[in-house]
């Protein structure tokens, strides 16, 4: 969800802040006052390319902020993990535009790429612009329109994941028809790198072995100095370690029975010094046993030097050679036999296209009945927006003989009858600009228990419509507001009244520069903003209980 906006020094915005709430909220005012370049900031938080123009002359820069509460967005959660950019449940997107064209972009804080951005903004906010409708008359959204009312991802997930199988062992049978020289070339050069890598005599335990047989032979002198002056320090020398706990120990001894509390103390003292003891023998048993072996050394750092190059020729630690050896023994092993490995792949290819029509088929009969209920829904939604011989018909046509795709073996095609005496058509054909804007909105509706993207913005999508049929509009996008979060610049009256809330966009000329301000209305100053939409030279008593019973009507 949308929570806050703040835009500082964009076109003719000096400094905005907002604060957003759940459900409806309406952006309203006069023609011109600066409604649609909140969103434009909006978009460029959401990865929307910058004009530098909309930096005004006397900054030198503009900065947009917007934070999202994505606790209940787990699209937008799984993402931001993924690019791990999560801040928990509160996700800051940064945009800074220079005049001199240079952008900037920042996801909690860290920066990042403008494509990063428009993936994450995605996740965030669907934007339905004035002529966003304009898309359901492309086929493939058409599809994504029924398959996410159907709810059947996992069945889709089924027809896309047998689809890249299909793919790959295609691919995989066309590199080993059509590239017998390569073949060839590939053969040799496997033969080569596994003879050299068998040659090793070594395991990855035998390899991290020899490592540490390096290390210790290398430090050998080291060592050996070290235990010698320990052994001094503690043993050896006067005073020692070993002198002063035993002077310590025998300087409480008589007093014990004057003071038992000194008990404690002289058992530590005793205990330290056994222990002390039996360090000190243990060491001087390893030093006596070390041995400086400088030939045994060079054999060790000669043969690991050989292991570096030979991993560094692979591309891999020295550690991963005998997991590589084994990988290019099996693809030697697919090579040489190639004809077996052919035939296998082709009856893998067609046991997986079977598979595949299986899927389809089950994900078409899914859309099929999925298709009539979202027709269904549709279409009384239409005739709540006043299309009375309004009517949606999905159509899913099956054609197992198809080639495969990554949706399946259907055509979707969406068509609509407005009036009842009307053949059914493609919205391309049959619908205008106003009808066109009404179905989507009835689309939004019937498939907002999807909850996919919980902000959805609406930029005049009630344009070209009026009278009660704009009320409708308003209830619906109301209805909307329960499930996701609904933001949408109107100029009717009739939508305003139906918001939760309502934010003013108000335009004002100060020491002749003019400049975009925002606020928040609530009860005598709505009324009045309500009474200006519905128009009128004078707001009239009239206009103003006309109002009050608009935001009634609305509850």
């Amino acid at each position: 969800m949308l929570r806050h906006i703040h835009i500082r020094d964009f076109a003719i915005i000096d400094e905005v802040e907002l604060e957003l709430a759940p459900g409806m909220t309406v952006l309203t005012g006069e023609t011109g006052a600066g409604k649609s370049i909140l969103l434009d900031a909006l978009g460029l938080c959401l990865g929307d390319r910058a004009d530098t123009g909309a930096v005004p002359e006397h900054a030198q820069r503009s900065e947009i902020h917007v934070s999202f509460d994505v606790s209940a967005n787990p699209g937008a959660r799984d993402w931001l993990a993924e690019q791990a950019l999560d801040a928990e449940d509160e996700c800051v997107l940064r945009r800074v535009i220079q005049r001199g064209g240079r952008s900037q972009s920042w996801i909690n804080g860290r920066p990042v790429p403008l494509q990063q951005l428009d993936e994450l903004g995605a996740r965030l906010i669907e934007v339905h612009g004035q002529h966003a409708h304009q898309s359901l008359m492309r086929t493939e959204v058409q599809r994504a329109t029924l398959d996410a009312f159907a709810g059947h991802d996992g069945a889709l997930a089924r027809v896309r994941e047998l689809h890249a199988e299909w793919r790959r062992i295609g691919d995989e049978i066309r590199q080993l028809e059509g590239g017998q020289g390569d073949y060839q070339d590939r053969l040799e050069l496997l033969r080569y790198q596994v003879e050299e890598l068998d040659a090793l005599g070594l395991d990855a335990d035998g390899i991290r072995e020899l490592e540490q047989e390096q290390r210790r032979l290398a430090a050998a002198g080291d060592i050996l100095a070290a235990c010698q002056a320990t052994l001094a320090e503690l043993y050896d020398e006067e005073p020692s370690a070993q002198g002063l706990l035993g002077a310590a120990q025998r300087r409480l001894e008589p007093l014990l029975d004057a003071d038992p509390a000194l008990q404690e103390a002289h058992d530590l003292f005793t205990s330290a010094q056994v222990q002390l003891q039996e360090g000190c023998q243990g060491l001087r048993q390893f030093a006596d046993h070390m041995e400086m072996d400088p030939e045994r050394l060079a054999w060790v750092e000669s043969r690991l030097g050989e292991l570096t190059d030979l991993a560094r020729k692979h591309r891999v630690e020295p550690e991963a050679l005998p997991e590589r050896r084994e990988a290019l023994r099996r693809e030697l092993e697919d090579l040489e036999n190639a004809e077996s490995r052919l035939a296998e792949l082709h009856a893998r290819r067609e046991a997986t296209a079977e598979a595949y029509r299986e899927a389809a088929a089950s994900l078409s009969e899914s859309r099929r009945a999925a298709a009539d209920r979202l027709a269904g829904e549709v279409g009384s939604l239409m005739r709540e927006l006043g299309m009375p011989g309004g009517e949606l018909l999905v159509r899913v046509a099956h054609d197992p003989d198809a080639r495969p795709t990554s949706h399946g073996l259907d055509d979707v095609r969406f068509e609509i009858r407005t009036n009842p005496d009307q053949r059914p058509g493609p919205l391309s054909k049959v619908a205008s600009g106003g009808e066109l804007s009404r179905i989507g909105l009835a689309l939004e509706v019937a498939t907002a228990h999807i909850g996919r993207i919980p902000s959805l913005v609406f930029d005049e999508a009630d344009a070209g419509i009026g009278g009660g049929v704009a009320e409708v509009v308003g209830r619906k996008l109301r209805e909307l507001g329960r499930q996701h979060q609904v933001l949408c610049i109107t100029h009717l009256p009739q939508v305003a009244a139906q918001a939760h809330h309502q934010l003013q966009v108000e335009k004002r000329v100060t020491e002749g520069r003019t400049r975009t301000g925002v606020r928040r209305l609530e009860g005598d100053a709505r009324t009045q903003e309500l009474a200006r939409m519905l128009g009128g030279v004078e707001i009239t008593e009239n206009t103003l209980n006309h109002a009050r019973e608009m935001l009634e009507r609305a509850g």
